[in-house]
């Protein structure tokens, strides 16, 4: 249960890493810090009394559209973190949600940057959200110092991976879930690729809902393999564009 508080301008919330949830390299994974952020900016927005349950009496909920993630390193197994988040600014468009990634310590090691539209149900049309006080009061200027996402344009691929959206790619909403679709990004990278190396920056842009039994292709553009685009087509549509900056991990 999420304490109401609607005057609540920044949240935190901790996490265990358990050995079940790492990566290869003992350490948490991507998609689950995709997670994470989700889960903290719905529980942000539950304190509000406008989560997802309030919403969808007016039949509308929050659509995440843009992430950019920067991290210095990952929270490893055994390790307790913290995800904070806060309002940046808005407009009647769209709503920006920073995070701040810590370790148990409090140090911090990463940020995201989060774009969130309103959007009705049944048209799947934007919604106006300029005159919702509740966000207008709950603006801070605690700052994010990354980068905001860079204009992902679209590019010559230099190979392709294919997939089929199966069952468990769908969510609540009848589409591909926002996670799956990172997942199967981080998948196009062989295991020893990623031993020797960790995602630094991500950046994902999500064009337009795919659906199951949608064929699925992925354009990876590797000319420079520390700094990749790729785009995910499904039925000739763009769905989803992103780039993954990777640094070498220390020996």
């Amino acid at each position: 249960m999420i304490e109401s508080n609607p005057n609540l301008k920044e949240y935190k919330q901790a996490f265990y890493l358990s050995a079940g949830e790492c990566n290869p390299q003992a350490e948490m994974p991507l998609t689950l810090l995709m997670n994470r952020i989700i889960e903290v900016a719905t529980n942000h927005a539950n304190s509000w009394g406008v989560g997802y349950a309030r919403l969808i009496e007016d039949g509308q909920g929050w659509v995440l559209s843009r992430v950019t993630i920067e991290m210095q390193r990952y929270p490893r197994v055994d390790e307790w973190y913290s995800l904070t988040t806060w309002i940046e600014d808005y407009n009647r468009h769209f709503s920006q949600r920073n995070m701040e990634i810590a370790d148990g310590q409090g140090n911090i090691i990463g940020y995201a940057r989060t774009i969130w539209v309103v959007i009705n149900l049944n048209t799947r049309e934007s919604v106006d959200i300029s005159k919702l006080g509740y966000i207008a009061r709950n603006v801070t200027p605690h700052p994010c110092p990354i980068e905001p996402q860079s204009r992902l344009r679209p590019f010559e691929p230099t190979r392709t991976e294919n997939y089929l959206f199966r069952y468990t790619d769908i969510d609540f909403n009848g589409h591909v879930n926002t996670v799956r679709y990172l997942e199967h990004l981080v998948n196009t990278f062989p295991m020893q690729w990623h031993a020797q190396h960790f995602i630094h920056r991500m950046e994902i842009a999500f064009v337009k809902e795919a659906y199951y039994d949608s064929e699925a292709q992925i354009l990876i553009g590797d000319t420079d393999p520390m700094n990749v685009r790729l785009d995910i087509n499904a039925d000739g549509i763009t769905r989803a564009r992103s780039r993954f900056i990777f640094q070498k991990r220390p020996k």
